[in-house]
């Protein structure tokens, strides 16, 4: 982690904590995995969906070059005239970059390609860790728009200043996991740079949960996995496990959530329970924190 930005962080953070009693602060949560083809942009895309489904008001900001995110909530490529990358290059502010989705209450940040050359661009300045964060900060700040419950950061598949700069941000991670061989591999990786983000550059950065995803109830590995990962994180695993549906995966070539492609299918109704568990955790921190 950069040692000039040290000295800079407290008042940052705190303007961004959910302790701080800043009244209609959102809630951030960075969706993170270095490891590609996990689920994460799907969890992105159909969380962000669900929570506004049941009555949250949500921003996904898009922070993968790919942009899938964008696509999978129906931004088309040519609409995308401002993104993250013109956010994070103080070019734009993140109101200004921010479009509706086809789902009511859920707005999007889009990306694009151009973000793949971020980090050459800001690795000399000062605040290179800290871009997202301040324009979030703005965006809190400003009343000329809706204001936000829940913002969810889709990140890279990878350990960039990018993922840094979502991590600095964030309130809390939530880790997609697939039910794989390697999953706690992978794992321990994120978890250490979750901890060098703390002590560095965010100290209030917490994992929210560990979602295990395309579950496969055929497959005696998949059940293994899931055995192994709630050995090894305890209560930081969510009950809620998303299943290999196909549904699931058609979903985003028709620009939809699958909320929206199908409702009643097996994967909707496991991010709709996922988001009901986000926010009942959400309201047993808060408690705990009041107490």
């Amino acid at each position: 982690m950069p040692d000039d930005q040290a000295d800079t962080r407290t008042d940052d953070t705190l303007a961004l904590s959910p302790r701080s009693g800043a009244p209609g602060a959102p809630r951030i949560l960075a969706l993170a995995n270095q490891k590609g083809g996990v689920g994460k942009t799907t969890t992105a895309i159909n969380l962000g969906t669900a929570l506004a489904a049941i009555g949250e008001t949500v921003l996904v900001i898009d922070l993968d070059p790919q942009g899938n995110a964008s696509t999978g909530l129906g931004i088309d490529r040519r609409a995308r005239k401002l993104s993250t990358y013109d956010v994070l290059c103080g070019e734009a502010t993140l109101r200004d970059a921010i479009q509706e989705s086809g789902v009511p209450q859920l707005h999007v940040a889009p990306s694009t390609l151009d973000l793949s050359g971020l980090e050459l661009e800001i690795a000399n300045e000062r605040d290179r860790a800290f871009r997202l964060r301040n324009a979030v900060k703005a965006l809190t700040e400003d009343e000329s728009g809706p204001r936000y419950s829940y913002i969810l950061i889709d990140c890279p598949p990878s350990l960039s200043l990018i993922t840094v700069n979502a991590m600095a941000a964030a309130h809390a991670i939530v880790v997609p996991l697939q039910c794989e061989f390697f999953a706690l591999e992978g794992l321990s990786q994120l978890l250490k740079t979750v901890e060098q983000v703390r002590t560095g550059l965010n100290p209030g950065l917490s994992i929210h949960g560990i979602v295990l995803t395309m579950f496969d109830a055929r497959n005696n590995l998949s059940e293994q996995v899931v055995a192994d990962v709630r050995q090894f994180m305890g209560d930081k695993v969510y009950e809620t496990v998303i299943p290999r549906n196909v549904r699931v995966s058609e979903a985003p070539s028709y620009g939809k959530p699958v909320l929206l492609y199908d409702l009643k299918c097996a994967g909707s109704q496991a991010y709709l329970r996922l988001a009901s568990e986000v926010i009942q955790r959400e309201r047993a921190a808060r408690a705990a924190a009041a107490a």
